[in-house]
């Protein structure tokens, strides 16, 4: 097996080569060889120039992980130039067998500690935000899950609705998200689906990175996983998802 550093080197060749991976891509690797991996590819990226914008958090609900075959949450990165306002517009041709995923966008004010309570997060959370995931299959979980998790677990941009405060009042396990695709209601979904609640997502996302030597800093972007199921795209699609007492995001692909 290749070194992670010559692995992560190969990812971002194939990024900006804007090409799909192998899927014999890293040959027998371990999760933790491929977070190495994933880690590295960070480093190349934001030495050329990218800015770390936060985390995304994925395979929170349950639909989520029966879907592709995986129990256990991920993460990811969030690089700022992949901060899409709402309403997006995406050039479907151009990506590679996208899909969409229904989440919270939180705005995190203050550094947190390896090991969060709940409480201690949600005094952290500055801003809630509603938001979509723009994923690219150019690895599926299914078939090579380390791989797709060294080349940052199919992330590839975030469309923010607007941030509101968040206050402890809010009940973010109790929020329900619509999802309407080409004006036609699919799907109901709540933030409990999410780890018991997206809040929950953070506590588990700064452990998980306290373990590899980062934190969740100040002023960090949470996309805190989806409420519902992994959303394949199809040429012409309108997706529009309301979150119920947040707000509205939506991103069209033409």
């Amino acid at each position: 097996m290749a070194s992670t550093n010559d692995l992560a080197q190969t990812l971002h060749e194939i990024y900006l080569a804007d090409d799909v991976f192998p899927q014999d891509l890293g040959g027998d690797l371990t999760l933790d060889a491929a977070y190495d991996a994933q880690f590295e590819l960070l480093n190349l990226r934001v030495g050329d120039g990218e800015k770390l914008a936060g985390w995304k958090v994925g395979l929170t609900a349950k639909a989520m992980q029966e879907q592709q075959g995986i129990d256990e949450p991920c993460l990811g990165h969030l690089l700022s130039s992949g901060q899409v306002t709402s309403p997006a517009e995406f050039d479907f041709e151009a990506l590679k067998s996208p899909g969409f995923e229904n989440e919270l966008c939180l705005r995190i004010d203050r550094t947190l500690s390896d090991n969060p309570t709940f409480d201690e997060v949600t005094d952290a959370v500055g801003a809630v935000a509603p938001a979509l995931e723009i994923i690219e299959k150019r690895s599926h979980f299914g078939l090579n899950f380390s791989l797709a998790i060294a080349g940052n677990a199919q992330q590839h941009a975030f469309v923010t609705g607007p941030f509101t405060p968040f206050s402890v009042d809010m009940d973010l396990a109790a929020t329900t998200a619509t999802v309407n695709v080409n004006d036609e209601e699919v799907e109901q979904a709540t933030g409990a689906e999410v780890l018991g609640n997206p809040i929950n997502s953070v506590v588990w996302l700064a452990q998980a990175l306290a373990r590899r030597g980062r934190a969740v800093e100040q002023g960090s972007l949470i996309m805190s996983g989806s409420f519902t199921r992994q959303y394949s795209l199809s040429p012409g699609d309108h997706v529009r998802t309301s979150f119920e007492g947040i707000g509205e995001v939506s991103a069209r692909f033409a």
